[in-house]
């Protein structure tokens, strides 16, 4: 590969990038400009919304650390092999417990700025999905440099990391560790 492939190659993700930052200020400004209702939808035999929020996204940062390491099987840097359906079904579960909770935050919540937990909370919400869409978005792409897929999937990675930190970790530690 030359100098000269490299941006041709970078170009390919233009769209995937750009759909990832409509996704991402989207999500922001219904979350802003959406009068928040205040009350629970469905919350599936937990004991209330945040206790719901925290066990799927509990949920869906364990199956993160499972498309980490499957990631890293795939790529041949682990020294086991663990089956590619494992890193797809891993990321498609993760990504199904996160739908009842990113429509609560956003119907029930919208998005905050008041405090600074949850003000970091709502943005990592957004991007995390605005770069899941990247990411989703160019993995039927030929031809994308190397680093597309670790950068892409380590950001959705640290978002929902940071996602887990700032409500999970939070309820864990303020509430008790309850269903």
């Amino acid at each position: 590969m030359t100098l000269a492939t490299t941006p041709a190659r970078g170009s390919l993700l233009v769209v995937p990038l750009l759909a990832g930052g409509l996704v991402m200020i989207a999500l922001g400004v219904y979350g802003r400009a959406h009068t928040p209702t205040g009350f629970a939808i469905g919350i599936a035999g937990f004991s209330g919304a945040l206790a719901m929020k925290a066990w799927l996204t509990t949920g869906a940062a364990v199956l993160a650390i499972v498309q980490v390491l499957s990631a890293l099987s795939m790529w041949g840097r682990l020294g086991v092999t663990i089956p590619p359906a494992v890193h797809r079904w891993s990321g498609r579960l993760a990504f199904l417990l996160t739908i009842p909770v990113a429509f609560h935050c956003l119907y029930a919540l919208g998005l905050q700025y008041d405090v600074l937990r949850v003000m970091i909370h709502s943005l990592l919400g957004c991007f995390f999905y605005g770069v899941f869409t990247a990411k989703m978005l160019a993995l039927p792409r030929k031809g994308l440099p190397g680093w597309t897929f670790p950068l892409l999937g380590g950001a959705v990675f640290v978002a929902l990391v940071g996602l887990w930190l700032t409500s999970s970790l939070w309820f864990f530690t303020t509430f008790g560790v309850k269903v």
